[in-house]
């Protein structure tokens, strides 16, 4: 276009009129699966509150001081407790916690931090971690019997069966730690060695705290796993009736799991009464540790 002065005006060309966005799309399949996933979510909700309500329905008569005051009795159920199982449980549990957990550790930390993994040995220790993870709880049972208890004599004892337990979550702790350490950045380990750190003191000084909640929370999640096992103490000769708490790693125990499966074996109800506390005893105390496991992640987490 050209003015009265002699200068040419272009005018902008049209902007085309924006597209409209197209709505999410139907996608019928999509949809019917995320229904199925919440069905199932649904379904397993339903059966743990319904299996929880019957257990405190059953426990309700016996959830008083009596059981955790008075040792297990086989002629007056009515005045009997679980003591000795709650005691021997806490030392089973304490000692396993102080055999694995250290060893887990060390060997995530060599693992992860020293081991080179070109090596054939390496790449077999790797392997054969993680199908321990998956074996059987039994298979540990009757390895303590045959190498630890009869082998090594150490009888039917509280040390027996804390290092039974501790083979038992020692590959569940080594790779919850091993995914807690490689999950710290590199740059915080370049940038400490850079610095004149030496490896250890860059392992001990940053990679390790930063990697205290994930580490935690495994160890936790695994002892939580030894402390409801039954079958293993079963085969090690772990008793159903001890009237007396363990004084030593030499002692005779029993735990919370073999003292609910004697009590479920008994005819009279009342013992079933006993069992359903034992199993909400057993509850608490596995939800105490969730609860420090989830405590402890929240309070050391960095992000990154």
């Amino acid at each position: 276009m050209s003015t009265g002065t002699g200068v040419r005006v272009t005018e902008p060309p049209a902007h085309p009129a924006p597209r409209k966005l197209a709505g999410p799309r139907f996608r019928p399949g999509e949809t019917a699966f995320r229904l199925l996933l919440l069905c199932c979510l649904a379904v397993g909700i339903i059966f743990l509150g319904v299996l929880i309500t019957y257990v405190l329905v059953e426990a309700w008569p016996r959830l008083d001081s009596r059981l955790w005051e008075n040792f297990p009795s086989i002629r007056r159920p009515e005045n009997a407790g679980a003591q000795s199982a709650i005691f021997g449980t806490i030392w089973v549990i304490a000692f396993t916690a102080l055999f694995c957990l250290p060893t887990g550790i060390m060997a995530a930390i060599y693992l992860e931090e020293y081991a080179d993994q070109n090596r054939w040995y390496n790449r077999m220790i790797e392997l054969n971690i993680q199908n321990l993870a998956a074996v059987p709880s039994i298979i540990y049972g009757i390895l303590g019997l045959g190498l630890l208890a009869r082998e090594l004599d150490l009888g039917t004892t509280v040390l027996t069966a804390s290092l039974t337990l501790s083979l038992l979550v020692l590959p569940v702790v080594i790779i919850a730690s091993r995914e807690a350490i490689r999950a710290v950045p590199q740059s915080i380990r370049q940038a400490s060695l850079a610095l004149g750190a030496t490896q250890w003191q860059t392992i001990w000084r940053q990679v390790l705290p930063a990697a205290v909640p994930g580490i935690a929370t495994g160890s936790i999640l695994a002892l939580s796993r030894a402390i409801g096992e039954a079958a293993p103490l079963l085969l090690l000769g772990a008793v159903t009736y001890v009237a007396f708490n363990p004084e030593g790693l030499e002692s005779a125990y029993t735990v919370l799991p073999i003292q609910i499966f004697g009590w479920i074996s008994q005819s009279r109800e009342e013992f079933h009464h006993l069992a359903a506390a034992g199993i909400v005893i057993l509850l608490a105390i596995l939800l105490l540790m969730n609860a420090a496991a989830i405590w402890l992640r929240n309070r050391f987490s960095k992000r990154w």
